[in-house]
């Protein structure tokens, strides 16, 4: 079935466009007709001059955490990773976590936001086990028709340091994980480069990416991050690899040669721009070839009691943060949550390019740097030529959970 959206803005076209859509694809797009005499029909959409994005992408949550649309709980205020990955792991069994019900919660406003594809993190350790990986599983299939969702088996509580969570996560990736997750190899698991070997060794067996959390700073997150781009290099892993976080890509003395590293062996940079951590400098990254992705972190859990998942705002925080002021650089910050963060997540067929999936968000703002800059309101979101949002709400038909 044909279905076209008229009077569209689309980045980088000066005139107002039509995009065809047939068989869950975008078929053609053209300049727009000024005469619609006996055009419009209930496959027609019409846009009015909204601005109209790719899908948005968020490239680094943690659903399975979520306590979205439950109760309020009082998060603690801890100064160290290592302390809330211990309260998280004291008191998750006392508040139902995880939960397919919160979980659920979180995916629709994400869906209502315009996400169209997220990579969540998902705790894997002895405590918890694959309950989390099998839960988002669940929750992915319900919701597969307006969100794609990618799971990284992530070892939050350690892995040389917790016996039996290396062969855990090769269980996730046998049920499905597309990602191999790691922690600090040196600031919390003390073993950089045992727990490096160990998740690369498993990367390259079993044919997933990487996407490893590095909180460290300094000198000492640099010096991981050049470990992490010779083993990327080493286990034949170019283009496969994500950092998420990398405060310590922000280190002058080595930020230069670790980026000319980084995209010489396809590394790439994931960072929420959360509270007041470190945020990679968009134009240097992007002047040196290296991708740099958005996420939300967590929304609403344990860690922290902030987040709604609006993938636009995350941009809005990366220009702020970058003192983004230009189009360019606000458009520059939308990439992040849009192009770029689908290379990260291998995403084929992406974009506002005829082939492509009719992935889409209709924003309420008149150009890209605008929906940026405003965080306004997402009109209608289409995912796979479907429409699955519409005026902040879910549209059409969803399973009952």
């Amino acid at each position: 079935m044909t279905k076209r959206i008229l009077n569209a803005v689309l980045p980088g076209r000066d005139r107002l466009a039509d995009i065809v859509l047939e068989d869950g694809k975008i078929a053609a797009i053209t300049d727009a007709v000024v005469d619609r005499s006996g055009t419009l029909d209930h496959e027609t959409i019409d846009a009015a001059g909204r601005v109209v994005l790719p899908g948005l992408v968020n490239a680094h949550a943690h659903i399975d955490k979520t306590l979205f649309g439950g109760p309020w709980v009082s998060a603690i205020q801890a100064e160290s990773v290592a302390e809330r990955i211990a309260h998280e792991r004291r008191v998750r069994g006392e508040y139902g976590l995880p939960s397919q019900q919160y979980i659920s919660n979180l995916v629709e406003a994400m869906i209502a936001a315009g996400t169209t594809h997220i990579r969540t993190h998902t705790d894997v350790d002895p405590g918890v086990g694959l309950h989390g990986i099998l839960a988002v599983a669940e929750v992915a299939e319900r919701y597969a028709h307006a969100v794609e969702i990618q799971q990284v088996a992530f070892p939050q509580g350690g892995l040389i340091t917790n016996p039996g969570t290396l062969e855990l996560l090769r269980d996730a990736v046998e049920a499905g994980a597309e990602v191999v997750g790691g922690l600090d190899p040196a600031g919390f698991d003390n073993a950089p480069n045992a727990h490096l070997e160990a998740i690369f060794d498993l990367a390259a067996s079993t044919g997933t990416k990487i996407d490893i959390h590095l909180h460290d700073g300094g000198s000492l997150g640099a010096w991981e991050m050049g470990l992490i781009a010779d083993m990327t290099k080493g286990f034949g892993l170019e283009g496969q690899v994500a950092i998420s976080h990398a405060f310590g890509i922000v280190h002058p003395p080595t930020q230069s040669g670790l980026l000319e590293r980084f995209a010489e062996v396809g590394v790439s940079l994931v960072n929420a721009a959360v509270y007041d951590s470190p945020v990679p400098p968009l134009q240097a990254c992007a002047a040196a070839g290296v991708l740099v992705a958005g996420g939300t972190d967590g929304i609403n859990d344990l860690w922290g009691p902030f987040g709604d998942g609006d993938m636009l705002r995350r941009a809005m925080l990366l220009a702020y943060r970058n003192e983004g002021r230009a189009d360019a650089e606000l458009e520059r910050a939308l990439d992040t949550v849009t192009v770029n963060a689908a290379r990260v997540l291998g995403i084929e067929g992406y974009g506002l390019q005829p082939g492509h999936a009719a992935d889409l968000c209709i924003v309420d703002a008149r150009s890209a740097a605008e929906a940026v800059a405003k965080v306004p309101d997402r009109w209608m979101v289409l995912k796979s030529g479907r429409v699955v949002a519409a005026a902040g709400k879910l549209a059409g038909e969803f399973p009952m959970r």
